[in-house]
């Protein structure tokens, strides 16, 4: 039997919209002699639809499309949807109206639903806020073929591979126990870096474990600030590859159950990715296009500074949208260097974007005339950096306004943790695409798009790193050294260690204690900022869910670096 993996792009809330797109998918699948058509979790909706559930129309109106595309599918294939279904027994028992669930379609009818059995919680997950969890393991018989049904997180509770188990059940270990042929799995997982790879070893030791073969069947596309890398998968009962779809794209790709050998036989594998910085690129690229295309927006523009967090925005943006959509604007201040101005040319001119220049200087002395009876007496500082700052966002807005442009912030991750950007000015925007990218990936990202060709003027990568607020400045006056600085996060944000642990791997705790409280501080501005393209598992975005008004100085005291072992986690 041969089974095809719809590997869809769905636009949230475009019902009529997703179940066309199922609907070609299923009739390109007839094509290739496919039995059995498999798509994403909530492939009708698309994921996540978040509080479009608490809308009653919305799920009636679901139900209506489903029934509508089981009469429009062909004939003599059986089609796996992702949908909602109502919970009939939430008002005796209690309990949430809907399951996330699975829905069969044949010959013209919904013959069956499948509810998700583990709803998570964590990170940009608050399932348990909408949905009722399935208690009974999922299966179906299509000629013969005892065929499992587990929904994305259905497979991430293995405790064999994890050491411990988050949920009281494991769907994949009942299905194996009921003796199905074959675990299907129909997810919405999240791109960050490095998880392809963590899903293969993680379904690898459960195909081996349990003797089953699983097809792995994931949502591709850009959501708001979450990115879906497709890279669907099948394994066989060894754990070899046996079919892998193309990354950060829609497509659609068979696989062929051997019903005398009881096991999947080889197709068409998509090579992994091999560089992190590649599937980051692919994932940035298509983040922005998502974005923009499906919030209505066909230009995109940002501020060039010359620097090196613009030019990779400019690049990403020009790779995902076209030259033609693209548009720089230079606004030189008095303290702009040459280099800057001639930098972002040149960055220009190799993208082939075009570009605008708007000098500052008398904006900024207008301002200096408007606030100098109140700043007389008072010494240059911060608040009149930002003005320059906050002259260029305006300036940004403004073409925006008028025609009806998407406007990137270039702010990266590095620089959002500890606040070194300015509200209403650089931060302005409607998509910060680098906002998850520590400083040192920047530049890392920006020597492999050079690799083949200078598209990032070498220059750009090599110069210090400035904001161009004053005289001579740079970066280092105010932060650590960025090697230094993002260590010093990726401990913190990622991995949740105290000051000891991460004094002991080398760090100096004044820096730490310092960094702790910019960080702190820096909440109330990243609650204003534009949603960030989410790139790694702990971004500023969705998942992130801290206190503005708090101290976090327990974060520093309550561990003596003398009580804590390096080795603790």
């Amino acid at each position: 039997m041969k089974i095809a993996i719809a590997q869809l792009n769905p636009i949230i809330g475009d019902l009529s919209g997703n179940a066309q797109k199922i609907l070609e998918m299923a009739q390109q699948a007839v094509k290739t002699g496919a039995r059995l058509l498999l798509t994403p979790e909530l492939s009708l909706c698309g994921y996540p639809p978040r509080d479009l559930l608490l809308n009653p129309s919305f799920v009636e109106a679901m139900s209506i499309t489903l029934q509508q595309l089981a009469r429009d599918l062909p004939a003599n294939l059986a089609v796996l949807v992702g949908t909602v279904e109502q919970n009939y027994q939430a008002h005796i028992t209690g309990g949430k109206t809907l399951y996330n669930s699975i829905a069969l379609l044949e010959n013209g009818k919904v013959k069956q639903f499948f509810h998700k059995r583990l709803l998570p919680t964590y990170d940009v997950f608050d399932e348990n806020r909408y949905f009722e969890a399935g208690l009974q393991a999922n299966y179906f018989t299509l000629d013969n073929i005892d065929i499992g049904v587990t929904i994305c997180e259905d497979l991430w509770n293995d405790e064999e591979f994890w050491g411990k188990r988050n949920y009281a059940a494991n769907p994949i270990a009942d299905l194996s126990i009921l003796g199905v042929d074959l675990i299907v799995n129909l997810s919405a997982s999240p791109y960050t870096v490095g998880k392809q790879r963590s899903r293969e070893e993680m379904l690898k030791h459960s195909a081996v474990r349990f003797h089953q073969p699983i097809i792995y069947t994931n949502q591709v596309g850009g959501n708001d600030d979450l990115i879906f890398d497709g890279c669907s998968f099948a394994l066989n009962r060894q754990g070899e590859v046996m079919c892998r779809a193309s990354g950060f794209t829609s497509d659609l790709l068979t696989v062929e159950f051997d019903t005398k050998q009881r096991d999947l036989k080889l197709g068409s594998v998509v090579p992994a990715y091999t560089s992190e910085d590649e599937e980051i690129w692919q994932a940035l690229v298509l983040g922005v296009r998502d974005y923009a295309q499906k919030c209505r927006f066909s230009k995109v523009l940002l501020g060039l500074s010359g620097g090196i967090d613009s030019s990779i925005v400019a690049a990403i943006a020009t790779a995902a949208l076209g030259k033609e959509n693209v548009l720089g604007v230079l606004m030189p201040s008095p303290y702009s260097s040459a280099h800057s101005i001639s930098d972002a040319l040149a960055l220009a001119k190799n993208l082939g974007i075009q570009t605008q220049t708007i000098p500052i200087g008398e904006l900024m002395h207008s301002f200096d005339n408007s606030l100098a009876d109140l700043f007389a007496g008072t010494e240059f500082g911060i608040a009149e950096e930002n003005i320059q700052s906050r002259i260029r966002g305006n300036l940004l807005m403004a073409i925006a306004n008028k025609f009806g442009y998407l406007l990137l912030s270039t702010g990266n991750k590095s620089e959002m943790a500890v606040g070194y950007c300015t509200l209403y000015g650089d931060m302005n925007g409607g998509l910060a695409v680098i906002a998850d990218v520590p400083k040192t990936r920047v530049y890392s990202l920006c020597n492999w798009l050079n690799y083949n060709g200078e598209i990032i003027p070498q220059n750009v990568i090599t110069k210090a790193p400035s904001a161009e607020l004053k005289p001579g400045q740079v970066d280092q006056d105010s932060l650590p050294p960025y090697e230094i600085l993002d260590d010093i996060l990726q401990r913190l944000i990622n991995e949740h260690q105290s000051v000891a642990q991460i004094v002991a791997a080398g760090h100096d705790s004044t820096v730490v204690d310092r960094i702790i409280q910019m960080l702190a501080r820096a909440e109330f501005k990243r609650r204003q900022a534009p949603p960030g393209l989410k790139i790694t598992d702990r971004a500023f975005g969705t998942g992130w869910r801290m206190p503005i008004a708090s101290d976090w100085s327990a974060i520093k005291n309550n561990y003596p670096a003398k009580t804590v072992s390096t080795s603790t986690v």
